[in-house]
């Protein structure tokens, strides 16, 4: 779920995250910076909390969940449809400064579109998005 506030000769996009505990603090520095309302699992003092809690937290928060986490790039496990969106970052070698790059990239996407009802994979260079309405191949 987006918000946009507007004040006048600015047009602020507010999107609320919340980035799984396989991320680096840093990654929600960087979201911070950027005006989106980005917590993660640890701050919010759910670490090792089972992904189905997560995902059901994220629901209920309105909140697009980001993870490194390949099970939530199951959509029929984790169904984005009903969610503000789950993203799951992937990057052949998953080094801080890879990652970080890759929530920069992460961060100009969602400066474009909105991923409620998506599942959006975040690759170097690209990012893969499925819903629903997804036409299969």
């Amino acid at each position: 779920m987006c918000a946009i506030a507007i004040r006048p000769g600015l047009h602020v996009r507010t999107l609320r995250l919340k980035l799984d505990e396989n991320l680096s603090p840093q990654a929600a520095e960087v979201l911070r910076s950027r005006g989106y309302d980005a917590h993660t699992v640890p701050e919010e003092g759910l670490g090792g909390s089972a992904d189905p809690r997560i995902g059901v937290l994220c629901r209920r928060e309105g909140r697009c969940l980001v993870s490194l986490d390949l099970h939530f790039a199951n959509p029929f496990a984790y169904p984005p449809a009903a969610t503000a969106g789950i993203v799951v970052l992937r990057h052949p070698r998953p080094r801080l400064a890879a990652i970080l790059r890759l929530v920069e990239e992460l961060a100009a996407e969602l400066q474009q579109r909105d991923p409620a009802g998506q599942l959006w994979i975040v690759e170097p260079g690209r990012v893969r998005i499925w819903s629903e309405a997804t036409p299969e191949p």
